[in-house]
């Protein structure tokens, strides 16, 4: 199937992208000291010069103590790490691209580097990091008020800086997502409770901090997932009106766009239909959102971190429901993360050229 559906221009918000193709944020821990260096610029460069419609960066940290669990991964506060970030997009925008960067909170989540702590206490909604297992305390109030002040700084200081959008990390286990999981919010005050929308409330008031923050017009995406990396069975809504329940107050909090999750785009939600969880957020929405999860390869990326291979895979499932309209954008990780100019080469029709992706590209930032 000719992947034209691809590369056809998407409009949000104001902001015009030449194509549906999506860099997704992938972890690289290659900012030392949380400071983006210039190769971290040429990286988003290469994909941006070579027809990626819009990159997300890797997740960045806000500004609270423990926002981050890897000394390498990069932040979004301070002035030296802002000026890095200033360079980024400049690169970007040099290139003909747009970025978004990705603002992370990994809450009750175990640091990567055994000799290294974070240097404040960690943040959770009930000090839990799975369900029943105990990791620091509780957020009081006021480091729960502080946490959504630190996402919204970061936010205004990303349009400051010139980005063309932000992403909220909401997904995969860390704080929000944290905040939405009834195994690790047992709280019993506003920011908890027995339903998921009740729960949610963290999320709707970061996103009205940033709406607040960034104005009206300025795009504002949120990652959401079902499964967790403590649980990848895991599900937050088992059914439309659960998901109606948690997604519609999102989008009237501030969320203009649904950066949908799964480990394999392909996979129905829910029993009864073959709409995916980005097919689904549209339907109950009216949002646009992106989909994600194994696209242009054979296996998924938990198979990656334990050393297995993938190999360039049809993106002709992902087209036809890209063109019944089931989801707006398409966001790629390691097709792109092994190969920069991934887009173009579909784009051109050379697929022969498409590259295996081997767990090595990991530890490089080509």
């Amino acid at each position: 199937m000719a992947a034209d559906a691809l590369f056809t221009p998407f409009s949000f918000k104001g902001l015009t992208l030449p194509n549906r193709v999506v860099m997704a944020p992938m972890t690289r821990s290659f900012s030392p000291g949380g400071v983006a260096t210039q190769e971290v610029a040429d990286y988003y460069r290469r994909r941006a010069a070579a027809e990626v419609g819009l990159i997300v960066s890797e997740g960045t940290g806000v500004g609270r103590p423990a926002s981050l669990n890897d000394p390498n991964v990069p932040r979004f506060h301070g002035e030296a790490e802002l000026a890095a970030w200033k360079r980024v997009i400049d690169e970007v925008h040099a290139a003909g691209g747009l970025m978004a960067p990705q603002l992370w909170h990994v809450g009750a989540v175990r640091t990567r580097e055994p000799n290294w702590a974070p240097p404040g206490p960690y943040d959770s909604p009930s000090g839990l990091s799975s369900p029943g297992h105990k990791f620091g305390e509780a957020m009081t109030d006021e480091e729960v008020a502080d946490a959504i002040a630190a996402f919204a700084r970061a936010a205004a200081d990303a349009q400051r800086l010139g980005f063309d959008a932000v992403e909220l990390h909401g997904a995969h286990g860390y704080l929000i997502d944290q905040f939405f999981w009834a195994g690790t919010n047992v709280r019993d005050d506003l920011f908890g409770g027995p339903e998921l929308p009740q729960r949610a409330r963290f999320a709707a008031e970061i996103l009205k901090a940033v709406r607040a923050a960034v104005g009206p017009d300025f795009p504002v995406i949120i990652r959401l997932s079902q499964w967790k990396q403590q649980d990848f069975t895991a599900k937050l809504a088992d059914n439309p009106h659960e998901l109606a329940a948690w997604l519609v107050p999102l989008a009237e909090a501030g969320a203009d766009v649904f950066h949908c999750s799964q480990r394999r785009f392909w996979e129905p939600e829910f029993d009864g239909s073959d709409l995916n969880f980005a097919g689904w957020a549209k339907k109950l929405t009216g949002k646009p959102t992106i989909t994600v999860g194994s696209v242009g390869l054979s296996g998924d990326f938990i198979g990656a971190y334990g050393g297995e291979a993938s190999q360039p895979a049809s993106l002709d499932e992902l087209l036809r429901r890209l063109e019944r309209g089931d989801f707006d954008l398409v966001a790629v990780g390691r097709a792109l993360l092994q190969d920069p100019e991934w887009a173009v080469k579909v784009h051109q029709g050379r697929t022969g050229e498409l590259k295996n992706f081997e767990r090595s590209a990991m530890a490089t930032l080509y």
